[in-house]
């Protein structure tokens, strides 16, 4: 129940009738006893840095969810960027400090890396490809990155996304050997589709997937079962789908705000119409 005591966390993005994740956090708040809720609002891209000025205003709220289109405007809205929000160049996180300032984060990378690793995936000493440097791809690869992978390399349609990439993963982790321009993911322990790629069962593929190895790690961030990772487990691969990116952020999410520690498990339980046709991964 909503009261006088309740903390808020704001859900910004446009349009909100595709927003899936504030029934999980507002159960999972209702299960633990805990006074606080996630508010969808809806706010179009020319209004946005007003609005999101003057909401951190409100003294019951904490913090904000950052969704589609904003993500990298934010980035010039807060006081200070974590580095996964810096080498991304975006943010899905704000967090009001107690100083008054705000703090942005990105975890859509940190929902992959938890995902890999509850499947047994080994980061330190890893070699990766990642394909696809757009705001996804560079939270992915920054968070690789700091879970410590020891290579990795980098393809884009858009050479230039590339670089920028590779030379804010070297400001940041100057011991990672980066490598530009291929996508022949034979060799890697782990092999990141970022790309829309496969949102469609007749999109090509973004490589080679005969080149796969069994022993690779293959993800994607599309919230569906797509032709490549029917290709990977074909090829013996281990997968993770987009969707499991999604609930492993959510842990995240509250850790970052302050609310406690939660399941991925626990998460998908409380969620309504998983499989439906219009659930989709409303934080990206």
């Amino acid at each position: 129940m909503i009261s006088g005591t309740t903390t808020l966390i704001a859900h910004i993005g446009y349009p909100t009738e595709g927003f899936r994740s504030p029934p999980i956090y507002n159960a999972w708040f209702a299960r633990r006893g805990i006074d606080a809720v996630v508010v969808p609002m809806g706010v179009t891209a020319d209004h946005f840095p007003d609005v999101l000025r003057a909401v951190f205003r409100l003294r019951n709220l904490r913090g904000a969810l950052i969704t589609m289109p904003h993500k990298i405007a934010t980035v010039g809205l807060v006081d200070a960027l974590s580095p996964a929000a810096r080498i991304a160049g975006s943010c899905n996180a704000v967090r009001l400090r107690a100083d008054g300032t705000l703090l942005g984060e990105m975890f859509d990378g940190e929902g992959f890396v938890r995902g890999l690793l509850r499947k047994g995936c080994t980061m330190a000493g890893a070699r990766a490809l990642l394909v696809g440097c757009g705001g996804v791809g560079s939270a992915i690869a920054a968070s690789l990155a700091g879970a410590g992978l020891a290579s990795v390399m980098l393809f884009d349609t858009s050479e230039k996304h590339a670089a920028v990439l590779a030379e804010r993963l070297h400001l940041h982790y100057p011991a990672l050997d980066i490598g530009v321009g291929a996508r022949d993911p034979a060799g890697y322990d782990i092999v990141v589709n970022a790309t829309p790629l496969g949102m469609r069962d007749d999109d090509p593929l973004p490589f080679d997937a005969h080149r796969l190895e069994a022993r690779s790690f293959v993800g994607e961030v599309v919230l569906r079962d797509t032709p490549l990772l029917r290709a990977a487990r074909a090829r013996g691969c281990t997968v993770q789908e987009g969707i499991d990116m999604l609930f492993e952020q959510i842990p995240a999410y509250l850790a970052f705000f302050g609310f406690g520690s939660a399941t991925s498990d626990e998460l998908r339980a409380l969620a309504p119409n998983e499989q439906s046709p219009g659930f989709r991964r409303d934080d990206g």
